[in-house]
C-alpha cells in the first residue's frame, strides 16, 4: 500500500534531528505504523485501553506538576517528580497545539519500577497508540508501564 504524503511527512518528524534532537524512533527501524500495530497487540493482551494508560499517566503528570518542592509521594506507593525544561513542542502526527517540555519520573517503590515520560508521551499514546520506537529515550514498553503505573489491586 502505498504511503500517503501525511504519513511520509510523520515518518520524517519523527527521525532525529527534525522535531527533537534525538528523536522518537531510536534503533527502531519499523515505520510508525508496525510499531503502534505491535504495540495495540500488546495493550490487548494486557486487557488495558491506550486511554486507561494515558489518562494514569495524566494523572500522575499533573500531580507532579502541582508540587514545586521536587518529588511528591502518591498513595504511599509512588514517587513522582516533575523535572522543567523550558520550551514546547508540536506533536509529530501533526495535531495542532504545543505541549510542555519536560520531563516526568515515576517510580513504584513496591515494584522496584521506575518509568519516565514526557508530556508528549501522553499525548502520542492517547491519540496515537505511539509509544516510540524502541531505544528511544522515552520509549515505554507497555507491560513494563503498566506494571509501574498500577499496584496490584489496579488496573
Amino acid at each position: 500500500m502505498k504511503e500517503t504524503p501525511q504519513e511520509t511527512k510523520i515518518q520524517h518528524n519523527l527521525q532525529a534531528g527534525i522535531l527533537t534532537i534525538d528523536g522518537f524512533l531510536g534503533k527502531d527501524t519499523r515505520h510508525f505504523h508496525e510499531i503502534i500495530k505491535a504495540d495495540s497487540r500488546a495493550l490487548i493482551e494486557l486487557e488495558i485501553t491506550q486511554q486507561q494508560i494515558a489518562d494514569r499517566m495524566e494523572y500522575f503528570t499533573t500531580e507532579a506538576f502541582e508540587n514545586y518542592d521536587g518529588a511528591v509521594m502518591i498513595d504511599d506507593i509512588y514517587r513522582v517528580e516533575y523535572r522543567s525544561v523550558r520550551g514546547k513542542i508540536i506533536c509529530p502526527f501533526g495535531h495542532s497545539g504545543v505541549f510542555r517540555k519536560g520531563e516526568i519520573i515515576l517510580y513504584n517503590q513496591f515494584k522496584k519500577l521506575t518509568v519516565s515520560w514526557t508530556p508528549l508521551s501522553i499525548h502520542m499514546i492517547r491519540e496515537h497508540c505511539f509509544f516510540e520506537g524502541k531505544g528511544s529515550k522515552y520509549r515505554l514498553e507497555p507491560a513494563e508501564l503498566k506494571a509501574a503505573l498500577y499496584d496490584e489491586d489496579q488496573g
